[in-house]
C-alpha cells in the first residue's frame, strides 16, 4: 500500500513543479525532455539487474518500451493542445477518466472481480475526477473534440501497455531498468522533436529549462516505478490500484492547489471530492 500511496503523492506534486515552471517560464518541452534522462539515469543506476546499456535491446520488453516511449512524448504534447484549447479541467478528465480502459482490461484479461459494489466505487469515481475537474468557466470549442478523445484513449492504452508489459515480460528486480528504459527512448524522441523545432529557429535553450528538468525527473521517474510496484501487490487488483490511483492523484492535488496556491473551488468541486473518498473506500471493500 505504500508504494500506491508514494505514487499518488509524487504525482500531485508533478503539478505543484508544473504550476511554478509556469511562474518562473521554464519551457516545458525543455523541461520535460531533460527529465526523461535525469529519470533514465536513475533508474539505470539503482537497477539490480547486471545488464549493460548496450544489452537492453535485446530485453524482452524492448519493443514494448519503445512504443511506450513514444506515447510519453505523444500524449505531452496531446496534452499541451488539449489545454490551450479546451482547458485544463478537460485535461484533468479526460486524462483520469481514461483508467476505465486498463479497469476493463484488469476485468477481461485478469479475470478480476466486478461486483456491485466494486462496480459503485469506479462508477463515483468517475464522476468525482469530472465534478472535481469542472470549473466555473468553460470556453470549450466543439471543434477541437478530438484533442479529449485521443487523449482519454491513449492515457488508457498507456497504462494498460505499462501493466502488461511488466507482468508478462519484466523479470523479478527488473522493474528498474524497465522504468528507465521508458524514460530514455521518451528522451531521445523528444531530443528529436526539439532538434527539428530549433532547426526551425522555434527554440529557445535556458540554463534554467534544464534545472527544471532535473528537479521534475526525480519525483517523476518514482511515481512510475511506485505505480508499478503497486501494480505487484497481490492483495490489490489492477482495477483497484488504478481507480484508487488516478481519483486520489485528482483529488490530493487538488486540494495541493487550495494550500499552496490559494485555489478557490465551487460546490460542484468539493462534492467531487467527498465523492472521490467514499469512492476509494468502496473499490478496496473485499465484498461481491
Amino acid at each position: 500500500m505504500i508504494h500506491l500511496l508514494l505514487s499518488i503523492v509524487l504525482s500531485s506534486f508533478l503539478f505543484v513543479i508544473f504550476k511554478y515552471f509556469e511562474k518562473f517560464r521554464i519551457d516545458n518541452l525543455q523541461a520535460i525532455v531533460v527529465n526523461y534522462f535525469v529519470a533514465f539515469s536513475i533508474g539505470y543506476g539503482t537497477t539490480t539487474e547486471n545488464v549493460h546499456f548496450t544489452e537492453i535491446p535485446a530485453q524482452p520488453w524492448f519493443y514494448g518500451v519503445l512504443f511506450l516511449g513514444f506515447l510519453f512524448i505523444f500524449l505531452f504534447n496531446v496534452m499541451a493542445l488539449t489545454a490551450q484549447k479546451a482547458g485544463m479541467s478537460v485535461v484533468s478528465v479526460a486524462g483520469k477518466m481514461s483508467v476505465i480502459i486498463p479497469i476493463t482490461f484488469g476485468i477481461i484479461m485478469y479475470n478480476e472481480s466486478y461486483g456491485i459494489v466494486k462496480i459503485l466505487g469506479i462508477l463515483l469515481a468517475l464522476i468525482s475526477v469530472y465534478l472535481t475537474s469542472k470549473k466555473d468557466s468553460s470556453n470549450f470549442d466543439s471543434k477541437y473534440l478530438y484533442l479529449p478523445i485521443i487523449l482519454f484513449i491513449g492515457s488508457g492504452i498507456l497504462d494498460t501497455t505499462l501493466k502488461y508489459i511488466e507482468n508478462n515480460y519484466v523479470s523479478d528486480g527488473g522493474l528498474e531498468l524497465y522504468s528507465a528504459s521508458i524514460f530514455f527512448v521518451a528522451g531521445l524522441i523528444g531530443v528529436l522533436y526539439i532538434s527539428v523545432l530549433s532547426f526551425l529557429g522555434k527554440v529557445k535553450f535556458q540554463f534554467k529549462n534544464i534545472i527544471g528538468g532535473i528537479v521534475l525527473g526525480i519525483p517523476n521517474y518514482y511515481t512510475i516505478f511506485y505505480l508499478l510496484k503497486a501494480l505487484e501487490m497481490d492483495h490489490f487488483e489492477t482495477s483497484t490500484v488504478f481507480t484508487i490511483n488516478n481519483v486520489a492523484i485528482v483529488s490530493f492535488s487538488t486540494l495541493l492547489g487550495i494550500l499552496i496556491f490559494k485555489e478557490k473551488l465551487n460546490v460542484r468541486n468539493w462534492i467531487g471530492v467527498a465523492l472521490s473518498i467514499i469512492a476509494i473506500i468502496l473499490v478496496t471493500l473485499k465484498l461481491g
